[in-house]
């Protein structure tokens, strides 16, 4: 078992990772009748798409004895309508502008490779985009 998720009420849930001991708390967003004071179940599932890219970027960049550290990305969920889901997960990456060419190629492929980019319906568009500003 991966995880125990308990419902608290008040369309709120808390998750115990089982391995880690780690918690996070979920809410319904405001839209959808909840109070919007944690990331909602959707969101998680827009931020998991970045974290994971950042994963196997950083798994990447260690064997090319690059340094990710610092490096962010700013991720925006979009819904879409009947049945409610997620539409469109924008991630914008800023990542070292020290990058040659080479290097970038190969990082933003690997980012394209990650479990969860490979895990979501291919529906949902993913607009991934890089920016060498760091």
């Amino acid at each position: 078992m991966t995880s125990k998720v308990t419902y608290q009420g008040q369309l709120r849930t808390s998750s115990l990772h089982l391995a880690s001991g780690n918690e996070i708390t979920s809410d319904a967003p405001i839209d959808n009748h909840g109070k919007g004071e944690a990331f909602s179940p959707t969101d998680y599932v827009a931020n998991a798409l970045a974290a994971c890219m950042f994963t196997v970027m950083g798994i990447k960049a260690t064997e090319m004895q690059i340094d990710l550290a610092g490096s962010y990305a700013e991720v925006t969920k979009i819904m879409a309508a009947e049945p409610r889901r997620i539409g469109e997960i924008v991630v914008e990456m800023y990542l070292p502008q020290n990058l040659d060419d080479k290097s970038r190629i190969i990082l933003e492929r690997t980012a394209k490779t990650c479990p969860v980019h490979h895990s979501l319906h291919p529906d949902l568009i993913q607009n991934i985009r890089f920016h060498y500003t760091l």
